[in-house]
């Protein structure tokens, strides 16, 4: 559903849907899109490397912009991502909300890593492979093994994209300058 074609009104669902039927994708089945359209990882964290992570949080954050991260971020089409330490700091969640399947994000985000050269917080993570920079497969398959799926989701507005909302803020700011301009 597309806020472009239709009023986006607020959505539930129990999962997983009934009538939702996966597709297969060159990774394996692609789960059908839900109102929050996007996955949960959860895994082990390495040994000794909770501090490493909480470091490398801290680093990413001093040293690039909300702005910069957006550009970087902006090919996932992500509404948010988060990364949680969790359960007496011995697994990390990593969430994300986004536009695209899953084959088609997991993909751009290999990608991005490459690019950016940035480690990554998966490195951390038990069972992450350690030739993911040149083995996609099994980069893939680590996102596989790791998603949890969720029981219930609600979206406020299902189907409506980033680039809606991006949209939707442009023309807000400028009917703002428009009025302020009359004033």
């Amino acid at each position: 559903m597309s806020a472009a074609n239709h009023e986006s009104v607020p959505y539930a669902a129990a999962l997983p849907m009934p009538d939702a039927k996966p597709q297969v994708g060159k990774y394996g089945p692609i789960a059908p899109k839900t109102p929050a359209h996007g996955f949960t990882i959860i895994g082990d964290i390495k040994p000794g490397k909770v501090d490493l992570l909480r470091k490398m949080a801290r680093e990413r954050a001093a040293a690039t912009s909300p702005r910069e991260l957006y550009e970087l971020l902006k090919p996932l089409t992500l509404h948010y991502a988060r990364w949680v330490i969790l359960n007496n700091d011995t697994q990390l969640m990593y969430q994300a909300i986004f536009d695209t399947d899953f084959e088609l994000y997991v993909e751009d985000a290999h990608r991005l890593f490459m690019k950016s050269g940035l480690a990554t917080f998966f490195e951390c993570m038990v069972g992450f492979p350690d030739d993911w920079k040149t083995n996609i497969p099994a980069f893939v398959q680590f996102f596989r093994e790791h998603q949890v799926d969720s029981i219930f989701e609600f979206a406020s507005y299902p189907g409506t994209t980033v680039s809606e909302v991006e949209k939707a803020l442009e023309v807000r700011r400028t009917f703002s300058s428009v009025l302020d301009a009359m004033q």
